[in-house]
């Protein structure tokens, strides 16, 4: 997977020399790039804002020095090797993705993070102050297939700690870099619901045992608890998550604990018992 990145602050994104992502790129797994939007300016104060139209507060981002990063970034993902065959780069028909940061744009999901992870071709485009001129955004859908993606419903001062969290989701998905795979199975989200809680040794500490059933050696009786936790925990914590499960992949215990927990199985859909229903509890 090839991932290019582009900020004014292009020392923002030093962590990703850091921990399994620095790991990954050093094996190959991931060829990351970080340019400098400021190489791109062609004035002496390297200007890459200016006032808005129309009137109002803060800059926006000038087009041209964006047009012609990501011009060169196509240029050179076009020239990187491909994964199949020397000079191949991006795999005919696709189109590199252009993901840009914006409390505008959907909602980075793990199930977006799973869909990214299989491109080849990743371009982040970090913005700041008020925004990038919307006529670069408008341009680049003539040449990359562009997402605007948020984190959550708040607002940074820019787009480079939004990369940082979606490179680390999507790059830990690619195959190889993390080590053991089935890590990534068991995690919140990857089935809809939060992850149980975890314990390590001692089995006991400051006067708190680790539970019971985790010391049985009883893999299916373990496993059932773990799933009763996700099940309690998110209707606690992510009553929507609750709400967009299938109903066809709950079985009899999971309608049971969803129960007691205030929600019930009707038709298709999964629906809170009633307005004053309970959460159920959490570990």
């Amino acid at each position: 997977m090839r991932i290019d990145v582009v900020s004014i602050f292009p020392e923002y994104l030093a962590a990703l020399d850091l921990s399994l992502i620095g790991k990954a790129r050093l094996q190959g797994l991931l060829e990351l790039s970080v340019e400098d939007l400021r190489r791109y300016t062609t004035d002496r104060h390297r200007t890459v804002d200016d006032t808005p139209y129309g009137g109002g507060a803060g800059m926006v981002m000038k087009p041209e020095p964006w047009a012609l990063a990501l011009e060169d970034v196509l240029e050179r993902g076009a020239a990187a090797p491909g994964p199949a065959a020397p000079g191949a780069g991006t795999p005919p028909g696709e189109r590199p993705v252009l993901v840009v940061p914006s409390p505008a744009g959907e909602v980075f999901t793990q199930a977006v993070a799973r869909e990214l992870a299989e491109r080849e071709h990743l371009v982040f485009a970090c913005g700041r102050y008020e925004g990038i001129d919307e006529r670069v955004v408008d341009w680049a859908r003539e040449r990359f297939e562009v997402r605007p993606m948020s984190l959550g419903d708040y607002v940074l001062n820019g787009g480079e700690v939004a990369v940082l969290a979606m490179v680390e989701a999507i790059g830990r998905l690619v195959p190889g870099v993390i080590g053991n795979p089935e890590s990534l199975v068991e995690e919140s989200h990857s089935d809809g619901l939060l992850e149980y809680p975890v314990y390590t040794k001692p089995a006991l500490w400051r006067d708190r045992p680790v539970p019971e059933v985790l010391l049985s050696g009883h893999h299916g009786r373990i496993a059932r608890w773990r799933r009763d936790l996700q099940l309690r925990r998110t209707a606690a914590r992510r009553p929507d998550l609750v709400a967009a499960l299938d109903p066809a992949a709950l079985d009899r215990a999971d309608r049971a604990v969803l129960a007691e927990a205030g929600w019930t199985v009707a038709g298709d859909r999964v629906l809170r018992a009633g307005p004053d229903a309970p959460a159920g509890p959490v570990a």
